[in-house]
């Protein structure tokens, strides 16, 4: 993840905080010492370091029970909005998925009655009423009674049956025990963006902060939703089924004139630049070729400026293992290359998601989009 810093990791795991939740430490820290000195951001600061060390282990919760289902997780990044593991993928059996997201969640409700369990043994019961725990903003109530009632509001917030809250996963997975995978995401990403809808329409009349939730899970509900139709599109196809076969390349000595002239007789918008074996070098976009023609001139050599560390895969690959490269490697194409290295073809963001448009046009859901053999 650009702009993270890794702080350590858990096996596998590594773990990380974006540099903008620092940002967010700091901006912390200056509200609370307008508000009330330095012993007042020191003490918001540390509410919110242990705020995130709830996340982090609500975010190891999903981690070990994924693991328990031979799921591997790369890394945790820690957000000023919350925390995200990024699974290798989403377990196929709706009940192992039902765990997994379940899990994040039930680690806050421990945590949760250990804290309240501790403050009712040192506090007057009357200090833990549903009303002073709901004040985690005022100054004048302790960290733990704000740590137990902000992780009660996590688990309630995790729960809303929306994508990419836990409880939109566990809502998938309970459809998905009656109907496919697809139809399950689609379901539950329609009745989180419902919610969503609701939420902005509540926040007009009454918090701002609601109709930023809203467009926040309107857009995740609907990234869910293409992701999984992607995965369903790709399922038991070739990267030889969905590739590029008909494209202009440019040589290591073509200029970017050379790349203009190309971009002008074509409808290209990625161009591979092979040397004299066939060999992909890299890959010049439109964007970088009009950058290059405007600072550098028309005569500058293609290599200079195209984007080199493009990934390549076979041609008998499987589609669905090229199309994540895409999304990970953040290349504007994958080469595709036969036995000898050589490039045969091009996977690009634009011919994706045509092959989507297809998949869900096509009225026989099992039939192939293109017509030509699938995976075995």
């Amino acid at each position: 993840m650009p702009w993270s810093l890794t702080i350590g990791r858990l096996g596998e795991t590594a773990i990380r905080i974006h540099v903008t939740f620092l940002l967010f430490l700091v901006w912390i820290w200056a509200a609370y010492y307008r508000s009330g000195g330095a012993s007042a951001a020191w003490e918001g600061v540390l509410f919110v370091a242990l705020l995130f060390a709830c996340v982090l282990l609500h975010e190891l919760g999903h981690v070990f029970a994924a693991r328990h289902y031979g799921v591997k997780t790369p890394d945790i990044t820690l957000w000023p909005f919350g925390g995200i593991a990024n699974l290798e993928r989403i377990p196929e059996k709706p009940s192992q998925e039902l765990v997994v997201a379940i899990a994040g969640p039930l680690v806050n409700v421990v945590i949760a009655l250990v804290l309240l369990v501790i403050l009712s043994a040192t506090l007057d019961g009357t200090d833990l009423t549903a009303d002073n725990l709901a004040k985690i903003e005022d100054p004048r109530t302790s960290i733990l009674v704000k740590l137990a009632g902000a992780n009660i509001f996590l688990v309630v917030f995790n729960l809303i049956p929306a994508f990419p809250m836990d409880g939109g996963r566990v809502l998938r997975a309970l459809l998905a025990m009656n109907m496919g995978h697809a139809k399950a995401t689609a379901t539950a990403a329609s009745i989180g963006q419902g919610l969503a809808i609701g939420m902005g329409l509540l926040g007009i009349f009454t918090n701002p902060m609601l109709m930023i939730i809203g467009v926040f899970v309107f857009l995740a509900a609907s990234g869910e939703a293409g992701q999984v139709q992607l995965k369903e599109a790709s399922r038991g196809l070739l990267v030889s089924d969905a590739m590029i076969t008909h494209f202009e390349t440019l040589g290591p000595q073509s200029t970017v004139d050379d790349a203009a002239d190309a971009l002008i007789r074509s409808t290209q918008k990625e161009f591979p630049v092979v040397d004299g074996a066939g060999h992909l070098r890299g890959v010049l976009t439109r964007d970088a070729m009009i950058r290059a023609m405007k600072d550098q001139g028309p005569q500058t050599a293609v290599i200079e400026v195209m984007q080199a560390d493009v990934p390549v895969v076979e041609a008998r690959s499987k589609l669905d293992a090229a199309l994540k490269l895409i999304t990970s490697a953040q290349a504007p194409a994958v080469g595709v290359v036969d036995v000898s290295g050589k490039l045969v073809g091009l996977l690009t963001p634009e011919n994706v998601g045509e092959l989507m448009m297809l998949h869900a046009a096509r009225p026989e859901r099992g039939a192939h989009p293109f017509g030509r053999g699938r995976a075995g």
